[in-house]
């Protein structure tokens, strides 16, 4: 395995050595970058000499640039590590500034990322930096808290790096494979329902299909088969998933329904279309001077059928509402035999976005609120919940 180890500029650089060296005697190979910062307190030189290859200190370094450095690193490893990492580094990252190797490589990556922060105290505990930490949470990184003790400052409080040991299992836990949802299958349905009005135009909605495909990749992550239902979408659907690609609800239903007697968790993401044009015009309808009526008739209720037909499974749904949200939602997992219900306020526009803040209701009252979380967070925490309820209605 491959790891870049991020090193910015603190006196508790000199640990970073420690953590490098952990990492290697765990079988990795480690890519070091040092911040000029960092250099003036540990040379780069030490990590050459203990790491046996070419430490990156410099976007434009000599004999580094027969390719782009930064996007083939970033391709590469399997983690970024970032250890000691300061204030400085924490709000380039929130913010998507880029104006060294470090910040560039962050924006380049699709790794996991893992941030160990050391600060003086009141840095720590700063308005701005909380909120940077908190963006950075959102967005699904791994944090090594700061531990409270002696500061180099003279000062007392939270802000110290954390044990170099800790650091090392964080890293090496996030690496580790995860299958707590091993030998499960996993259903999924994501995106819209699309009803067709004539053979030109259609009955749909803005649902862009991301928390589905979210939780897709996050069942996935973690071992579990997965089955993904999707309407149309212009996502790539994640490696490794059955993709059944469904057009109306209709077609949704039929897939789903042939699906659902083996699964073990169910997660209907789907923004499904509640009425359908009670008779498609085989041709185009011409415009005319007068208004037109359109009839429409109900769709069935996918999500009302699976709970009447389920047995072990776990389901779960969704609800966007614009008012009275968690009343309606409450009502919705009751009335729908669902165990859980995902219930989120889409009257502020959060279709599309890859964040959102949500509440988790379960029918046991363990509800749970997340706010403005990635949509992978989100589905990871889910599938938490529905794991939980699976083992407990197997046991």
């Amino acid at each position: 395995m491959k790891i870049a180890l991020g090193v910015t500029g603190c006196i508790a650089a000199y640990k970073a050595i420690e953590v490098m060296r952990g990492l290697q005697k765990a079988g990795a190979s480690v890519q070091v970058i040092v911040t000029h910062s960092a250099a003036e307190f540990v040379s780069p030189l030490t990590f050459e000499s203990l790491s046996g290859q070419n430490v990156i200190t410099d976007m434009f370094q000599p004999g580094q640039n027969r390719e782009i450095n930064h996007i083939s690193l970033a391709q590469s490893i399997q983690l970024l590590a970032v250890a000691p990492a300061t204030a400085n580094i924490l709000g380039k990252f929130a913010n998507g500034l880029a104006d060294d190797f470090l910040s560039t490589l962050y924006l380049s990556t699709p790794a996991p990322v893992v941030i160990a922060p050391a600060m003086n105290v009141e840095m720590w505990h700063h308005p701005a930096v909380r909120a940077n930490v908190e963006i950075l949470k959102a967005r699904g990184h791994h944090f090594v808290d700061p531990e409270s003790g002696q500061l180099a400052c003279g000062m007392e409080g939270e802000g110290r790096l954390a044990a170099v040991e800790t650091i090392v299992e964080r890293i090496l836990d996030v690496l580790r494979p995860d299958t707590s949802l091993g030998g499960l299958k996993v259903l999924v349905t994501a995106g819209p329902t699309i009803e067709d009005i004539d053979p030109v135009r259609f009955l749909s909605n803005r649902s862009s299909g991301k928390m589905g495909y979210a939780v897709a990749s996050a069942a996935l992550q973690r071992g579990a088969e997965v089955f993904l239902v999707s309407g149309p979408t212009s996502l790539k659907a994640p490696s490794g998933a059955h993709l059944i690609q469904v057009r109306s609800s209709a077609q949704m239903r039929d897939a789903v329904l042939k699906l659902f007697p083996d699964m073990d968790i169910v997660v209907k993401a789907a923004a499904v279309a509640d009425y359908r044009p009670y008779e498609p015009a085989g041709q185009k309808i011409k415009k005319s001077s007068d208004a037109m009526t359109l009839q429409l008739t109900r769709t069935d209720d996918i999500l009302e059928l699976l709970g009447k037909e389920k047995k072990k499974q776990v389901l779960v749904g969704f609800a966007a509402e614009t008012e009275r949200l968690l009343e309606s939602a409450r009502g919705k997992l009751e009335r729908k035999n669902l165990d859980l219900l995902v219930a989120n306020d889409v009257s502020r526009g959060v279709f599309g976005s890859d964040s959102a803040t949500v509440h988790i209701l379960s029918r046991t009252g363990e509800d749970i609120t997340l706010h403005e979380q990635s949509k992978l967070l989100i589905a990871a925490r889910l599938l938490e919940m529905a794991q939980k309820i699976h083992l407990s209605h197997n046991n």
